[in-house]
């Protein structure tokens, strides 16, 4: 292929946005995206303090089109966190206990199976992480990974943030790459994005103090991608961070991605403010958590997926967001708690008809996909038969 040439969804791109007439104030972005070159620093900038969100979420709109046609994706998975028992105490987390708290608790190998054998019939992911417990190292998730596999062959394992590889390695006195490849080995297929927070040391001072730094994040998913372990990338905002903040996040998970190819997803998620322990938070309105969906489709060009994460947004906005650049909206996930003692009130018991309601009244077409966007199908809901009608006997 010859240099600068495009192929495929990029000249789509080029043909789709060259059909449009553009803001003035837009051509220099619009030209970058057509001639499929990254978005700078000035350039994020620019969208996060332009106020015609109208123009930016429909230029990422186009940009997912060109990418994925009119198709949003979901797939039938239960969130299972194993214990809330942590040794960390993040300012934002709602979930995290410690271990002589009434509340805290921990769920062995059998009780997990046991837990995951009631949704086995519906799904085919299991997505686990949860806090940091001081004696479960490499060869706990190890016996777990092999029973889940062995009871649950077609059954992906989503599990693991970055910071509980970290705590898990260090436990067990191994290296990052060791850890992970006696993981991969028992049968993790992929780890989640979570704790990613913001890619910014003197933030993370202050929300997440004691969690992996910046480096360490980017160095774990990197060590996963060199192993052939796909993973997600996050990016919490609306808590300290600055709009700076925000774009060099995503420049930094770009960068990766170009040296990895790894990242199958980005997932933006607002910080939710209740039962939470960050009153400097900003909290994000709706059209910000609209606006950051769409300029995390113009930046992160080389990152298929955006993930409209409904666990956290709420469906009303998710199904909004589908229209402003995001192409997913996550799954059935039917169990969980992070999010909700952070605050969220999304529905835990979504089918896959209402899921695939929630992508129709976008105006998408419901494809259903597998953890690691490999096997799509279009979702056709069953036909449910009309009831017949009784004629009206009339004088009755």
């Amino acid at each position: 292929m010859a240099a600068g040439e495009k192929v495929g969804w990029e000249q789509s791109l080029s043909d789709m946005l060259a059909k449009e007439s553009w803001p003035t104030e837009f051509n220099e972005i619009v030209k970058k995206l057509s001639n499929s070159e990254a978005l700078s620093l000035q350039d994020g900038l620019f969208l996060f303090n332009s106020k015609d969100l109208d123009t930016i979420g429909y230029l990422a709109d186009i940009v997912k089109k060109a990418r994925f046609g009119n198709q949003a994706f979901f797939n039938v998975n239960v969130h299972i966190n194993q214990t809330n028992i942590c040794t960390l105490a993040c300012k934002f987390c709602a979930f995290r206990r410690g271990r002589r708290s009434s509340d805290a608790y921990q769920m062995e190998v059998d009780e997990y199976i046991a837990d995951l054998r009631k949704y086995s019939d519906m799904v085919d992911e299991v997505h686990s992480v949860g806090g940091l417990h001081p004696e479960w190292n490499v060869k706990h998730y190890c016996e777990l990974f092999k029973r889940v596999k062995n009871e649950f062959p077609k059954i992906h394992i989503k599990a693991l943030t970055a910071v509980e590889i970290k705590h898990i390695s260090k436990l067990s006195n191994l290296s990052y790459y060791e850890t992970l490849r006696l993981l991969k080995e028992s049968g993790l297929g992929s780890l989640p994005g979570g704790g990613a927070e913001i890619l910014d040391d003197s933030v993370r001072e202050i929300i997440c103090r004691g969690k992996e730094s910046s480096d360490e994040y980017l160095l774990i998913h990197e060590t996963a991608h060199n192993l052939g372990i796909p993973t997600n990338c996050t990016m919490l905002f609306g808590t300290i961070e600055s709009i700076e903040h925000r774009v060099m996040h995503m420049i930094k998970l770009r960068n990766l991605q170009s040296k990895t190819g790894g990242f199958q997803c980005f997932v933006p998620y607002p910080f939710l403010p209740d039962d939470s322990r960050l009153p400097e938070a900003q909290l994000a309105t709706g059209t910000e958590i609209l606006r950051v969906i769409s300029i995390s489709r113009l930046m992160l060009n080389n990152i298929p997926h955006i993930k409209a994460y409904r666990m956290n947004l709420g469906d009303k906005i998710a199904e909004l967001a589908l229209q402003y650049g995001a192409d997913d909206i996550d799954g059935t996930v039917q169990k969980e708690s992070i999010m909700h003692l952070a605050g969220s009130k999304a529905s835990l018991d979504l089918d896959n008809i209402q899921l695939a309601k929630l992508v129709t009244n976008a105006g998408c077409k419901a494809i259903q996909r597998n953890t690691t966007y490999s096997s799509f199908e279009e979702y056709i809901p069953p036909q449910i038969p009309k009831r017949r009608r009784l004629p009206m006997i009339v004088g009755e």
